[in-house]
């Protein structure tokens, strides 16, 4: 099999300090956390960013900057910043838009609208048709977050279309209310319908986050773990840092003979410019 990549959700936009006390909020704490995953064997940082004042998710540019200066000042990770937008508020899709422009290798695409608990997680045909153009024109890669059967169909489409240039990439979210559970029968099917030559990735949402690595480290894909998807190490016990869920997987994939790909080593997976 090919080397694993590891990829680490640090923050996300939802989990609060009084879920977790070690959940990372200010830029310095965001940057500080992926470089300790970087170090721990994470090559892809997804990134969030909250207002340092609030806590809550932020779409600033400016705090993107200073997040990703840090981050590049110190490693050569990958960085894949988020086009999500924030829970519970509908940002302009220029706003969502507004991490494209620090070029990162990668961007989250969100392939699709699903409700998840109290709010629409919302995103529209002409969102996504906006996003892939300005990927397209600006070299990203866009990492291409399926939370069920029809989002693949859409990217399909939309390289039918000749808005998403294979190969493609996908990472399949499971266990989100409203999306698909985290189960070996949603793993695999999603890992089948994708098109030939595409690579994958997995996030398993909260007690999802270890089974789902696992399956993908045995079926030849790739792993997300992080603070954003799951905050517990194990039952009842909170994790203290990002770099604590990655250092599992590194250790459970040399265990089953998985190297683990570098930042280099995973540029050339995911066929990045």
């Amino acid at each position: 099999m090919e080397k694993l990549i590891i990829t680490v959700g640090i923050t996300g936009s939802r989990i609060t300090r009084q879920q977790t006390p070690y959940i990372p909020i200010t830029p310095e704490e965001i940057a500080r956390s992926g470089i300790e995953a970087w170090k721990a064997g994470a090559s892809v940082l997804h990134i969030h960013v909250r207002d340092p004042q609030t806590g809550f998710g932020a779409q600033d540019y400016s705090i993107f900057k200073e997040v990703t200066d840090r981050i590049r000042g110190e490693t050569d990770a990958i960085l894949c910043l988020t086009t999500s937008g924030i829970p519970g508020k509908n940002l302009e899709f220029q706003e969502r838009l507004v991490p494209l422009s620090l070029n990162p290798e990668l961007v989250s695409f969100d392939a699709g609208s699903i409700n998840m608990r109290e709010n629409v997680f919302l995103n529209p045909p002409e969102f996504l048709e906006m996003l892939a153009k300005e990927t397209l024109a600006k070299g990203i890669k866009p990492e291409l977050e399926v939370f069920e059967v029809g989002m693949v169909q859409t990217c399909i489409r939309f390289m039918e279309k000749g808005l998403l240039r294979p190969p493609l990439h996908f990472q399949f979210v499971l266990g989100v209310l409203g999306g698909m559970p985290a189960t070996a029968k949603s793993l695999l099917h999603l890992s089948e319908m994708i098109p030939g030559g595409s690579t994958w990735s997995v996030i398993g949402i909260g007690l999802g986050q270890l089974p789902m690595a696992v399956m993908a480290m045995a079926m030849g894909g790739h792993v997300r773990v992080g603070m954003e998807d799951n905050i517990y190490y194990s039952k009842g016990i909170l994790t203290q840092s990002n770099a604590e869920l990655v250092g599992r997987i590194v250790r459970m994939a040399k265990e089953f003979g998985r190297e683990i790909a570098t930042p280099s080593d995973a540029r050339k997976i995911l066929n990045l410019p």
